[in-house]
Order: C-alpha cells, then sequence, then structure tokens
C-alpha cells in the first residue's frame, strides 16, 4: 500500500495494540524472556544468517525457492542465498532497491518482486511518493536472475494499487507466466486506486521477452461489492472487501483460493486469463481479515488465515482466544468450501508481542496434511489437520519478545528437507524436524517451490515448473 494508506494503518494497528494490551492477561508462564529460545523437542535450530548490509535496514518479508537458492524480499529490496548446504547459507547478493512488500515468485531466470508502496518512479533510486500524485509508480519489478551475483532489472508493471502480493501461475504450453496482483485500499483521492476496486489485476508476462510483460486483464471477482465490513473498533470489525490481500493457485486442479479482507473465494482458474468465483465464504463473528490461502495436497481443503490486527498487535494471549486471529479449515466438495475448524497456537504470548497466523506451507508427507507456519513473533509452528475438525499442533521454535512489537516471522516455509524462516530483524533461520510424522517429506526433492503456486507432490518428487 502507498505511504499515505500504510502509515495510516500501522498507527490504527498500534493504538488498537496499545489497547489490547491494556484489556489482557496472558498466561505469563508461557512467555519467553527477551532473547531466550525454545523449541520442541523435535525441531532443531540449524543455522540464522543475519540480513545482508545492504538491506539492513528494514524487515524481511517473503521467500521463494529454485535449486540451491532462496531469493528473500525485504522492504528495501532483496537478498539472494545458496542454501546448497543449509547448515552454511550464504548470502550471494542482495539488490537495495525500495518499496514494500517485496512479496517474491521466481520463474526460469525471472524474479518478480511485489511493490505496495507508492513511489516518485519505478527505478531502484526511487522515494516514497503519495499516492494522491498521479505520477507516482507502484506494482510489479522484473529482475534477470540468470547471474545469481548479479541481479538486473528488467521491467516494471504499473498495478492498480500497486502490488500487496502477486501469484504466479504458468500457461500449460510454457510460453507465459500470468501474475494475479492482489491489492486493497483505495481512495477517491488516489488517481490509480479508485474505490471500489472489486478487482485483481493480470499481468501477462511472455517468457521469450519478458520485458513485453502487462496488464492484460482486470477481472471483477465482487460484482456485489463483496462484504460491507462491520463499524466495530478496529481490529475487531470485518473488514470491507476492496480487492484481495493474497491467492494461492493450484494450477494442476484448476483452482485458485482467494483471501479477500472480507471474503474467502475459490476460484476456477482453467482458463487463466479469465478467473471465475465458483465459491465464497465469510466468518463475520471471528475473522477480521481474509490473509492467506493454502490448499491440502490433494485440494480436499483449504486453510484461510485471519490476520487480525495487521500483523502489529498482540492477538496471541488468553483473552483473544482460540479462534481470533487463528486459521480456518474448509472442505471442499463439489466446488463448495465447508467450516469445519479452527487452529490457533496455544502458546500464549507477552502484550509486546505482535502474533497472529501468517504465512506457512504444507509439509510433503503422503497422506497426511500437515503444514509449517510463521506467526510473527510466536514463532514458527508445525501442525497437523489431517482431520479437520481436530488441528493440532506437533512441533514449534520460537525467540522471547523481540526489542518493538513489530516484529518477528514473516514466512516459514518447508523446502527440500529444512523449513527456512524469514525473520524481521534476524534474517534468515533454517530449521529441521525430525518426525515419524513427517520424515518421508525428506524424500520429496523440488527444483522450484513459489508457495502461492502449489504443486502436487509424490513420495519421490515433483520437480515442476512454479512448484
Amino acid at each position: 500500500m502507498s505511504p499515505l494508506r500504510r502509515v495510516g494503518r500501522l498507527l490504527a494497528v498500534v493504538g488498537a495494540a496499545g489497547a489490547l494490551a491494556l484489556s489482557t492477561t496472558p498466561a505469563q508462564a508461557d512467555v519467553l524472556a527477551p532473547g531466550a529460545i525454545d523449541m520442541s523437542d523435535n525441531v532443531t535450530h540449524v543455522a540464522n544468517l543475519p540480513r545482508a548490509e545492504a538491506v539492513s535496514g528494514n524487515i524481511q518479508t517473503d521467500i521463494a525457492f529454485q535449486g540451491d537458492y532462496a531469493f528473500v524480499g525485504n522492504y528495501n529490496g532483496f537478498t539472494t542465498y545458496n542454501i546448497k548446504n543449509p547448515k552454511k547459507p550464504e548470502i550471494v547478493s542482495s539488490v537495495f532497491c525500495p518499496g514494500s512488500q517485496m512479496d517474491m515468485s521466481v520463474y526460469g531466470n525471472l524474479l518478480f518482486g511485489s511493490v505496495d508502496s507508492s513511489r516518485n518512479d519505478d527505478s531502484c533510486s526511487s522515494v516514497a511518493q503519495s499516492a494522491a500524485v498521479k505520477s507516482s509508480w507502484e506494482g510489479i519489478r522484473i529482475f534477470d536472475v540468470s547471474d545469481k551475483a548479479n541481479p538486473k532489472y528488467i521491467k516494471s508493471v504499473e498495478t492498480n494499487c500497486g502490488s500487496h502480493t502477486h501469484t504466479l501461475i504458468p500457461d500449460k504450453a510454457g510460453e507465459n507466466v500470468y501474475l494475479y496482483i492482489s491489492s486493497y485500499s483505495p481512495s477517491a483521492s488516489f488517481p490509480d486506486c479508485q474505490p471500489p476496486h472489486d478487482l485483481i489485476s493480470i499481468v501477462k508476462v511472455p517468457l521469450d521477452n519478458p520485458t513485453a510483460a502487462s496488464v492484460i486483464a482486470t477481472p471483477v471477482l465482487f460484482p456485489d461489492g463483496g462484504n460491507p465490513g462491520e463499524s466495530l473498533p478496529y481490529p475487531y470489525r470485518t473488514s470491507a472487501t476492496s480487492g484481495c490481500h493474497d491467492i494461492t493457485a493450484y494450477p494442476e486442479k484448476g483452482l485458485a483460493a482467494g483471501a479477500c479482507m472480507g471474503d474467502g473465494i475459490l476460484m476456477d482458474i482453467s482458463n487463466p486469463e479469465a478467473p471465475v468465483v465458483i465459491d465464497t465464504v465469510r466468518d463475520d463473528e471471528n475473522f477480521a481479515f481474509w490473509h492467506s490461502a493454502t490448499f491440502n495436497n490433494d485440494g480436499s481443503k483449504v486453510i484461510f488465515t485471519d490476520e487480525l490486527g495487521g500483523g502489529s498487535a498482540a492477538t496471541c494471549n488468553e483473552a483473544i482466544g482460540p479462534n481470533r486471529g487463528a486459521n480456518a479449515i474448509y472442505d471442499v466438495a463439489n466446488n463448495k468450501m465447508s467450516f469445519k475448524s479452527y487452529y490457533k497456537i496455544g502458546r500464549h504470548q507477552a502484550d509486546t508481542e505482535n502474533c497472529v497466523a501468517h504465512n506457512g506451507s504444507l509439509i510433503p508427507v503422503k497422506n497426511r496434511d500437515i503444514m509449517v507456519q510463521a506467526w510473527y513473533q510466536g514463532g514458527v509452528s508445525i501442525w497437523d489437520f489431517t482431520d479437520s475438525t481436530n488441528p493440532h499442533e506437533i512441533g514449534y521454535f520460537e525467540r522471547g519478545p523481540g526489542a518493538t512489537l513489530f516484529d518477528g516471522y514473516w514466512s516459514a516455509y518447508y523446502y527440500n528437507g529444512y523449513i527456512y524462516g524469514s525473520e524481521f530483524s534476524k534474517g534468515l533461520d533454517v530449521l529441521k524436524i525430525n518426525d515419524p510424522r513427517t520424515n518421508q517429506a525428506n524424500s520429496v526433492k523440488m527444483d522450484i517451490f513459489n508457495v502461492q503456486t502449489q504443486p502436487s507432490y509424490k513420495e519421490k518428487g515433483n520437480g515442476q515448473p512454479g512448484g
């Protein structure tokens, strides 16, 4: 979002966080001392690599994987890590190119980064400029990473309201990739981000000529305006829908799940240029902000997360309870979603710790549904939802309270035998789980992994492009 939109939101969240802190009484026995580390017996902390110097002044965000490399976003750009030896990850390069959030995906020699902060131009030397100025820019940046030590910025595509996140969908012919751009928070004062903004932008990238990338469609997903929201004080209210926050695609099954502020949606993407909403669910009692989505491996379930408090509030305490700021599990049958249960970490956090459900991925275990997930300062949780009605944690890793309320793990993803966590201030963490319920996953080897582009996995791996 633009600086004007972002500042307004963060002030609201910090104010709400203060109110939450005054009214909650977490179980103090559960709260770690600052700097302390706690983990379950089946989890090992393998390595930590601090942020690269070029981007050390801002927070780490999302991760995309390709071969022996991890690309980690940062509000100031991105860093390429060599993870061939997960016990000794190395920084290969770091690109200073400011513009939050730098949600990332990779395909072939192309790396894509989302920019959702209004800039005075599309360059890596740009500075913040109000979205009320018509010439301001936000959208997608495209880099050539064929030389991992020297990434080259080759193209930008401006999109309505910027790009908070994006989802990569390869076409079946292998000639193009599509980027579904999720963005929100329109304003009548923003020339390029006008309400109602009930849409996504679709960017088509010809792989043989990526500099020809352009917006080819802006399909309206909510012709009825979507969830109107509530008038309760932030962050307790259900958000009104004005776009989507994140979309996860399952191209093999022709499906996508969208977390769209006040709505959770299921889409038919068999024609990636013309997605069709086939089901919508709401939860105005417990969900404040539909944030992200994850399918299980056979596509019979979808997990939606609720980012109560916007990622800056202390919502993992006893007073908030187990159903708010949590995951919701829906079974999927005949293109319809049915609610089954909630999952939230039970380890109460301090009122100084932002904590809520955030980004995660499946651990590829045959015949089980197991996920690893970031919870900001709640750490990393590994949990089993094979029984949709009885989700439960099987492992975890967390640190004690950080220096500020806004800290912790942005993303925690499983890739080729290890868990990689993008930590706001501490850089890249590598974890290993050793458990009979997950060890089978060690045999699954991927060549590429963009978390919002789910592949199917088999016992001996997949190697699917876009995985």
